[in-house]
């Protein structure tokens, strides 16, 4: 769908968003660009896709669809045979108690499509509008199970018997049946919601994983022989060394999949049975989530959005790798994102592209590390600094000078928890006062496996449970047990666990757990019956206060630390899940799996 550029500026002013400056600035990158100002809105974040196309059907009068395509029936789509719907860019998307057809179309102008449908459905239709990205994706459910049609397409490959042969070009072509092979692993770690896909060589078959919501999960097996042509498709596509097999190799490339374009991180291991593939999936279309949608709340949320607006200082995110500290920071970074603010950063790899951002990938081979990157980059006038990772002593001892002379400066460290990152700076040779006076807070988090809100159910726990609970969040204390429910009754004002299903009902009281949450045993369709989908980040945001900096200075124990920011009211990453697990979020189980040290 197109929207007449007159018509576009016309619907950014009747939201009294945007200013005349805004708007010139649009048209003169839509001048120089020589795009359509459209694309221009959308790609700069200042408006989506989904809230233009609401405003325009307001606009045209015409009803505006939203729906989630892996939701629809098969039924209900083949109303429409596959080859009309992507002619003309419309689907069944509801079917009405009195037999009525709703269809959604990406241009609702297009009098050709229309007539065609009415002559298709009969009379008993109506005609929304929606996204071309939620069209792409109902369309995309036309398709069988991608598992069984990359068995059907590898088929094609089983002519010759010979493995490790030599890759002829024909092979890895644009069109041949490898190609199509590794377009639909890439699309089937897209549907699924996978982070990362691994193609891993074994003796006599390829194994092909996907990691969903923190898991690996095997999905199927090729035949040996396709391996040598698989990677070298993607060495291809990756702008790799082809003939490379002995050494490790990185790489980048981009796909549109359903509307919304991904970018694939792609890593090459040499192992005993021929060379590894993993690749990072990254949505470049998602826009970033606010820290609520993270999943901060009450006291750690307040104390992360103070220290943002802090003209200098340090905000240090710790966790293992995999526990969402990048998507925090990108989050944060994108909340501080405007023309007033320069934000540079130094990253290995740059997995978030933030617009307007100056962002820097390290590059040891060419001299760019972590220290020589941060060290350019405070001769380039930045207000906001962010390092992907400290790893040593000198970028340690850069970050807190850049924090003292004047700069707000991000990172992160790998560290158990919050507590323990502070004794961690002074193990890098950090000069205990200067970590009091430059750390603003630490966030320590992990990543759980959120429970499924079509399929979970509630539960009253045994007393068999409740012994183990006390014991594993040390709730034998009444005033503990009271603190929980408080903040229970805070985390829901906090929007966490929005009531639904039984949400608005607490699941603790001021003497005891009355209820809690678990995934169905056999899940739902939604959930690809795993009972869980997607996940969420459990959290404690250590402030650095007057009575935190005195104990930094008399070098105290991270144990003593965590206790004295208990004492002013941090809320401790398992606390946090606890919370949530009641508010049916995620479950015990999970929470413990990320934060039992025991």
């Amino acid at each position: 769908m197109r929207i007449a550029d007159v018509l576009v500026e016309k619907l950014l002013r009747s939201t009294n968003s945007f200013s005349d400056d805004q708007i010139k600035t649009f048209r003169e990158q839509e001048e120089a660009e020589k795009k359509p100002l459209q694309d221009i809105v959308i790609k700069a974040g200042a408006i989506s896709e989904k809230e233009l196309t609401k405003l325009y059907a307001k606009e045209i009068d015409v009803p505006f669809a939203e729906f989630n395509p892996r939701e629809l029936s098969r039924d209900v789509l083949k109303l429409i045979p596959e080859r009309i719907a992507r002619q003309y860019k419309a689907v069944v998307f509801a079917v009405d108690d009195d037999g009525s057809q709703r269809i959604a179309l990406e241009d609702p102008d297009d009098v050709q499509a229309i007539n065609f449908l009415r002559k298709q459905l009969g009379s008993s239709i109506t005609f929304h509008i929606t996204t071309t990205s939620l069209i792409q994706g109902a369309l995309d459910q036309y398709r069988g199970n991608i598992s069984s049609e990359l068995t059907k397409v590898i088929s094609i490959e089983t002519g010759s018997e010979e493995v490790d042969e030599e890759i002829s070009e024909d092979e890895v072509a644009e069109d041949s049946p490898i190609a199509q092979t590794v377009n639909l692993i890439i699309e089937y770690g897209v549907k699924a919601s996978a982070s990362d896909i691994h193609i891993e060589p074994r003796e006599d078959h390829v194994v092909i994983r996907y990691r969903i919501d923190g898991v690996l999960r095997e999905a199927n097996k090729l035949p040996r022989k396709v391996l040598g042509a698989l990677v070298s498709r993607i060495k291809i596509l990756s702008n790799l060394k082809i003939d490379e097999h002995r050494a490790p190799q990185d790489g980048r490339f981009k796909v549109d999949v359903g509307g919304m374009v991904y970018a694939l991180r792609v890593s090459t291991l040499p192992i005993v049975d021929g060379e590894k593939v993993v690749m990072r999936i990254l949505n470049e279309t998602s826009k970033p989530a606010t820290l609520e949608e993270l999943g901060f709340w009450g006291i750690a949320l307040r104390n992360i959005q103070k220290a943002m607006v802090q003209p200098h200082g340090m905000i240090l995110v710790t966790g293992p790798t995999g526990s969402g500290k990048s998507t925090t920071l990108f989050s944060v970074l994108s909340i501080l994102n405007n023309p007033s603010v320069n934000i540079s950063t130094v990253e290995d790899p740059v997995e978030y592209r933030i617009f307007g951002a100056n962002q820097t990938q390290v590059n040891p081979v060419a001299g760019m590390t972590f220290t020589n990157g941060l060290r350019a980059l405070l001769r380039q006038d930045p207000n906001v600094i962010m390092i992907g990772e400290i790893r040593d002593g000198e970028t340690a001892q850069l970050a807190v000078q850049a924090a003292l002379t004047g700069h707000l400066v991000f990172s992160t460290l790998h560290t158990n928890n919050a507590a323990t990152c502070l004794p961690r700076l002074l193990d890098m040779q950090i000069e205990p006062f200067l970590i009091a006076s430059t750390v603003r807070v630490v966030v320590g988090q992990r990543l759980v496996r959120r429970l499924c809100v079509d399929c979970r159910e509630t539960y009253q726990p045994a007393q068999e449970e409740l012994e183990h609970l006390e014991k594993s969040f040390h709730l034998d204390e009444t005033e503990t047990m009271k603190k929980l429910h408080e903040l229970e009754k805070e985390a829901i004002a906090g929007g966490i666990g929005a009531p639904d299903k039984g949400e608005a009902e607490l699941g603790s009281t001021p003497s005891g757990i009355i209820k809690l949450w678990r995934a169905h045993n056999d899940g739902c369709d939604r959930c690809n019956h795993t009972g869980y989908r997607g996940r969420i980040g459990i959290y404690e945001v250590l402030d650095n206060t007057s009575g935190i900096q005195k104990m930094i200075v008399t070098n105290d124990t991270s144990e003593n630390i965590q206790n004295h920011a208990i004492k002013d009211g941090m809320v401790t990453m398992q606390v946090d899940g606890l919370v949530k697990a009641l508010r049916g979020q995620t479950t015990i189980e999970e929470v413990l799996r990320v934060t039992s040290e025991e």
